[in-house]
Parts: C-alpha cells; structure tokens; sequence
C-alpha cells in the first residue's frame, strides 16, 4: 500500500465561548488530525488572525461579540476569496429563514446537530 504524504489543512475556529473553543480545537485535532492553527474570540479577531494565520478553513460561531459571524464571513470571503468558512450556530434556522439567497460562508451547521456532523462537513470542504 502506497501512503501520500497530504498537506495538512488548517483551521481557525471563532468563538466566544472559551469552552466551546476548546472543545471544537480538541475534537477536530485529537478525533479528526485537522490542523487547528489558531482561535479567536469575536469576529473582530477572527478576520485579524485570518489574515495573519491564512486558514484554509474560518470555523465561525454566528453570535458572537463586536463582530458576528455572518459579517465575519462577508469579510473573510471579501479578503480571502478561496478560504472555506463554516458558520456554526445554535441558529441555524433563523438564518436560513433571514438569509433565503445564502451567506458568504460555504455551511452552516447547526450546534444542535453535533460534532460529528460539524467534522464530517469540514473535511468535505477541505478534501
């Protein structure tokens, strides 16, 4: 058999939540080998350490502080046309209800529906 070695991808995850934080950056680099490059507490942050880190992928909470996510990920996509950004939100109804045309984000999953679900859409993106 026959082993390629693959650039590892790498993942900002914002969030406001310290324990959210970390419980996304343990999963997604313990359960799933993703590279998690940095995290950010607002969506301010978020598109600082974008920026400066160049993801391949914004993990984005919606609600979050000075900046939320959604316009988080308008920037982003305006800044970074290529990074992959995955909005991940208690919410996830009401913004597809407030946003019928879609967001500059490439997913939304809801919290609701669980790590698994959140990992599974993340290396989707990133393959």
């Amino acid at each position: 058999m026959m082993t390629m070695m693959v650039e590892s991808k790498r993942i900002l995850v914002a969030d406001d939540s310290d324990t959210s934080r970390g419980v996304l950056t343990r999963y997604l680099s313990a359960q799933r080998n993703l590279d998690v490059c940095g995290e950010a507490v607002n969506g301010e942050e978020a598109i600082e350490k974008a920026w400066e880190l160049k993801p391949d992928l914004v993990l984005l909470d919606v609600a979050m502080p000075r900046t939320n996510g959604i316009v988080a990920a308008s920037v982003l996509k305006e800044m970074m046309p290529e990074v992959r950004i995955v909005l991940f939100t208690m919410y996830s109804d009401a913004i597809a209800k407030a946003f019928p045309r879609g967001l500059a984000a490439d997913a939304v999953i809801s919290k609701g529906d669980g790590m698994q679900k959140l990992a599974d859409c993340v290396q989707a993106l990133l393959a």
